[in-house]
């Protein structure tokens, strides 16, 4: 009966600590092939209600399509990328979506959603490595919830306040 009631309490704290931050709901996939990316968002900011929510694109996820929310605004930011990417049927890609941004929604705090893009892994991606995305969601009155510590080479997410989800690489089937 004891070991019941430990188990349950672990659980209960885990699962507190897994929802304090934006998640990805997929958190592996392999390099060379697309992923769809679903953004869980459990919370607003101490009581306040999500607006908006800012998705960083790291290099190296190209071809990103963001899906529309019904109620919130769309909007994608473009610029080049770092490098000449090898996409679909020989095409070659230099720059696209490098932020998604849904904004004029309302989350409230004690409910959560998900916000999902597609995009491709480029093949050349180091499979083994995490790739991250930063992202911030902001609240009426200039309140923002901020997910975007990178942790240093070889040091654990587990470690940071505010680490952006990060999706392991995996290598090409």
């Amino acid at each position: 009966m004891m070991k019941a009631i430990g188990l349950g309490v672990a659980l209960a704290c885990l699962a507190g600590a897994a929802s304090a931050h934006v998640t990805l709901e997929q958190k592996e996939a392999a390099v060379g092939g697309g992923y769809k990316a679903v953004f869980k968002t459990p919370h607003g900011c101490k009581g306040a209600p999500t607006t908006t929510v800012r998705v960083r694109i790291p290099e190296g996820v190209i071809s990103v399509k963001p899906m529309p929310k019904p109620g919130w605004k769309l909007e994608t930011v473009k610029g080049p990328y770092a490098k000449t990417y090898d996409f679909y049927h020989n095409s070659k890609l230099s720059e696209g979506v490098r932020e998604v941004v849904w904004s004029g929604g309302e989350l409230p705090d004690e409910f959560y959603d998900e916000f999902v893009l597609s995009g491709f892994l480029a093949a050349d991606l180091p499979a083994g490595s995490t790739l991250y995305f930063p992202v911030v969601q902001e609240c009426p009155g200039g309140a923002a919830e901020r997910w975007i510590e990178i942790p240093a080479e070889g040091a654990p997410a587990q470690k940071l306040d505010r680490p952006a989800p990060g999706l392991k690489l995996l290598p090409k089937p």
